[in-house]
């Protein structure tokens, strides 16, 4: 299969028209932007917002002179960043390695650069190694504890992509997956685990299988075509009242994780405000409309800035 990188600007059909992935990158380099869908930041925000959460969580319920230097802090979020973007961008390059198959029977992603042959395979490979080292060097900049638990993540992002073929729970691998820095944050400020990350790792996971099962519907239509599976098909028309009890949960598990870290109030004036997001996006959602689906999803991200202010105004509150 012949790379076409470099023999004219592709377009991939869902990706963001006008975003600087496509106009400031170089031609030959852009394909791989896409391949890391680096025009589409929800993605890595998601993934980022979890290890924010309990990075300031941890700093909050520091005892005296265990707190870390505003210069620590600030340094291991920038390296969540960039683990956040990496390691976001390889995920979306493996998968779309292993389901080179199913996108190009798919409208929305027939056109991605590998089933469109932008890139070939072997060069693919090549990008999803790159990202790799780019996380693995991230990695090692905490400590022991947190690079160890790191590693365990990937035997959980490896199977991912083969799960919509199994099991109608994809969105529960990838919450495992995308929820995992609510227990490193947590780790690199304090060396060990405790309950309340692991009670937020919970509710980052069941606030990942609403968000997820909100996008999935998008391409319900395609995933019966082709017979994969996914919440949304599993849940169909009663996804109103599975997403009530996913969000209810999250929030109940974020409420006994502040609980239990002894959080001040800034904490859960934030989460109560998120609460309420999430019952707008209940309240609005149209399955049937796949536009307003992707807008419901993205604003996912609003939620994680709002948890992200309160925890942090609850460190000086």
């Amino acid at each position: 299969m012949k790379d076409q990188a470099t023999l004219g600007e592709g377009r991939v059909a869902d990706a963001v028209r006008g975003h600087w992935a496509d106009t400031l990158l170089p031609a030959w380099f852009r394909p791989y932007a896409r391949l890391s869908r680096l025009e589409r930041p929800i993605g890595w925000w998601l993934l980022l917002w979890p290890c924010l959460w309990s990075m300031t969580l941890a700093v909050s319920t520091a005892g005296p002179g265990s707190i870390p230097s505003v210069e620590q802090i600030l340094y291991y979020g920038a390296a969540f960043w960039l683990g956040a973007v990496a390691m976001r961008g390889a995920g979306c390059t493996y998968n779309d390695l292993v389901d080179q198959n199913i996108d190009e029977k798919v409208e929305r992603t027939r056109s991605r650069p590998l089933p469109s042959h932008q890139v070939s395979r072997r060069n693919a490979w090549g990008w999803l190694i790159a990202q790799l080292l780019i996380g693995l060097f991230v990695l090692l900049q905490f400590n022991s504890y947190t690079i160890w638990l790191g590693f365990a993540s990937l035997s959980v992002v490896a199977i991912y992509p083969f799960m919509k073929r199994i099991t109608h729970w994809p969105q529960l691998v990838l919450g495992l997956a995308f929820s995992w820095g609510a227990l490193v944050g947590w780790t690199a400020i304090t060396g060990q685990l405790a309950l309340a990350p692991v009670m937020m790792y919970l509710g980052a996971i069941v606030w990942t299988i609403g968000y997820d099962t909100i996008y999935a519907h998008q391409d319900k239509e395609d995933d019966v075509m082709i017979g994969v599976k996914s919440t949304a098909l599993l849940f169909a028309e009663n996804t109103r009242e599975w997403l009530i009890l996913f969000y209810a949960v999250m929030v109940l598990c974020m409420v006994l994780c502040f609980a239990t870290a002894g959080v001040s109030w800034p904490a859960f004036v934030g989460l109560a405000i998120a609460a309420a997001h999430m019952g707008w996006q209940i309240w609005t959602l149209d399955i049937g409309n796949a536009g307003q689906c992707l807008t419901l999803f993205r604003s996912n991200t609003q939620i994680g800035w709002i948890i992200f202010a309160g925890l942090l105004v609850s460190i000086w509150a």
